[in-house]
């Protein structure tokens, strides 16, 4: 067993889970690419929350400031990761809470309210499917109409590209966790949080009780310029890295 101190523990501890989340059918099996996958991205940034994800964070925050109706999104990764922190963040903000699967079952989304619910959630959405975001095919469409579908901002952490996209032409602000910078979620969002979403929901929280002028920071929000200070850093980490290895 890996102790507490090494810099790899908390990594096992989320691969871990992940996986127990597949074995609870909380989380699809696939969900477990995903998570690697993004294992690997956060491998490049340092596995810790730097100066661009801090900045889109307060972004974030300040856009679910000045919204009338946030609704926070939340898939199988997500709940299994930080059901906690999401139910805190939704009590904080008074923004709803839905759960919204790529891979939907009803058993699942049981399974995944039952658990919001043990952490305080209250009034989660997401089993009344009565509406359908357009553009989009089969079950991946379907969402709630007092959620989702009605929300003026939306917070999708670890969302996919094409629902993404969909949600943007509708009309609403998009914002999401993504440790890849290159994917189509995060080009297409409005705020895209380049960071690990158990350091990312925290700082979600945190910044919106401090935030006291959320249409300032908005007014200076570039997502296109935060994305690359992303890249840039990776970049410069990857060199030194090397070079220290030589």
């Amino acid at each position: 067993m890996i102790p507490k101190s090494h810099p790899r523990y908390e990594s096992l501890m989320l691969r871990q889970k992940i996986a127990e989340g597949v074995e609870k059918g909380i989380v699809h099996i696939t969900g477990l690419i995903a998570h690697g996958r993004g294992e690997a991205f956060d491998y490049l940034i340092g596995e810790k929350s730097q100066h661009f994800a801090t900045e889109a964070a307060k972004a974030a925050a300040s856009y679910i400031k000045i919204a009338k109706h946030p609704v926070i999104s939340v898939n199988g990764n997500v709940a299994a990761l930080v059901a906690d922190e999401i139910v805190k963040l939704a009590e904080t903000t008074k923004a709803k809470i839905e759960v919204n699967l790529f891979h939907r079952s009803e058993e699942r989304i049981k399974k995944i309210i039952r658990l919001l619910e043990e952490k305080g959630g209250k009034n989660i959405l997401g089993l009344e499917g009565d509406a359908r975001i357009p553009g989009l095919e089969h079950d991946r469409a379907i969402c709630s109409y007092e959620g989702i579908y009605s929300a003026d901002v939306v917070l999708v952490p670890l969302e996919d590209g094409d629902r993404c996209e969909a949600l943007k032409k509708m009309g609403k602000i998009v914002l999401t966790v993504d440790l890849n910078p290159l994917s189509r979620t995060a080009r297409n969002a409005d705020v895209t949080i380049v960071d690990n979403v158990t350091r990312a929901i925290p700082h979600i929280r945190g910044f919106y009780t401090e935030i006291e002028k959320p249409e300032e920071v908005i007014k200076r929000w570039d997502n296109r310029k935060n994305l690359q200070d992303a890249l840039d850093f990776i970049c410069e980490r990857l060199r030194k890295i090397y070079k220290e290895g030589c």
